[in-house]
């Protein structure tokens, strides 16, 4: 009997046991992991799949690379709570290669060695191609400048040959580019790899005779020398412009307006190339995209780190028609309604 009652009693016992679980369940249903995702909200799950710590590769410490991407650091941190690491290093060229050796998670880097490092085609790159690299978020325009003092009488870009041209350091856009530059409108120049301020030091003294340069606009060295002396600044137009563009697919026409500088009397002619975000093609989608997109929707917060990220726009996405984006940055692009051109959607 006894034996009996205890039975029923644990029979009851598990039978409201089952109730309670079966009802919780029931309550709270199952659980989308998708859905937040969908919407641009990680959910904890996709969120656990993300890196906590990520490397972000600028330039040199004081130049719009690192200006920018400490802004970026920020937004990172406040939107995706995630903190970064900026790392100072040689510019795009550096960048390009640790990004696709896993050695950064983010690199900044213009166009043209982006193009030239995914297909192998510059000089630079000895014809290894980095087919890893892929394009994650739109920046600025770097325009491409050359200036020397008033006194010297130089005002445009035939008048550099045998000069010493200081184009900053090496792996910098300006430092890679400008010396190519050069050589293709057979303009012999002694040619300077230094960085900004070492540039800047040099001019005032008398010991470069033109720089070259190329950064979000405003350049700081451009205002800084400018301060202290009266400079010509000028571009590449005419003939010249008409060959590079014909020579370089990653160049375009660019019109320098006049308000940039104070030693600029009307709009200034040149070429440009376009500033990106660079990921490895096997970050995490769902990572990818969301940064993208606090990206673009905090972009005001960056603009108040360096004004050039006013072009920082989801059509300036389009800037770039060379390189394969990452499926993270093309879900969020397609999102808003970009229509992205059938050579960036990578073949993977």
């Amino acid at each position: 009997m006894f034996k009996k009652f205890l039975f029923s009693l644990m029979l009851t016992f598990s039978l409201i046991l089952l109730a309670a679980c079966g009802g919780d369940s029931e309550a709270d249903g199952p659980v989308d992991s998708s859905a937040d995702s969908e919407n641009g909200e990680a959910t904890d799950a996709t969120a656990t799949e993300w890196p906590s710590n990520i490397r972000i590769g600028s330039a040199s410490q004081g130049g719009t690379y690192y200006i920018y991407a400490g802004g970026i650091s920020t937004l990172l941190e406040e939107h995706l709570d995630i903190t970064s690491n900026v790392e100072v290093t040689g510019g795009p060229v550096h960048n390009l290669q640790m990004v696709n050796s896993g050695d950064l998670d983010l690199g900044l880097a213009t166009l043209a060695p982006a193009y030239e490092a995914y297909t192998g085609t510059g000089d630079w790159t000895g014809g290894q191609t980095m087919p890893d690299l892929r394009i994650a978020f739109p920046m600025y325009t770097t325009p491409f400048v050359w200036w020397a003092t008033e006194e010297s009488g130089i005002t445009e870009l035939s008048q550099i040959e045998g000069l010493q041209v200081g184009v900053g350091p090496a792996g910098g856009t300006p430092g890679t580019y400008n010396p190519i530059i050069h050589e293709a409108l057979e303009l012999n120049t002694q040619n300077i790899q230094t960085g900004a301020n070492d540039m800047a030091s040099q001019m005032l003294d008398g010991q470069l005779d033109v720089i070259g340069f190329s950064a979000g606009t405003p350049i700081a060295i451009i205002t800084e020398i400018e301060a202290q002396r009266d400079i010509n600044l000028f571009g590449l137009d005419g003939e010249y412009r008409d060959r590079i563009l014909e020579r370089y697919p990653y160049f375009y026409e660019y019109t320098l307006p006049a308000d940039s500088y104070n030693s600029l009397e009307e709009d200034m002619e040149t070429v440009a190339v376009f500033n990106f975000g660079i990921v490895h093609k096997d970050a995490n989608e769902d990572f990818v995209y969301n940064l993208v997109k606090a990206y673009h929707e905090n972009i005001d917060q960056l603009i108040q780190t360096h004004s050039s990220a006013e072009e920082a726009t989801v059509e300036a996405i389009l800037n770039n028609e060379q390189v394969p984006l990452h499926p993270g940055a093309i879900r969020y692009y397609e999102e808003v309604g970009i229509e992205l051109p059938d050579s960036v959607y990578p073949e993977e």
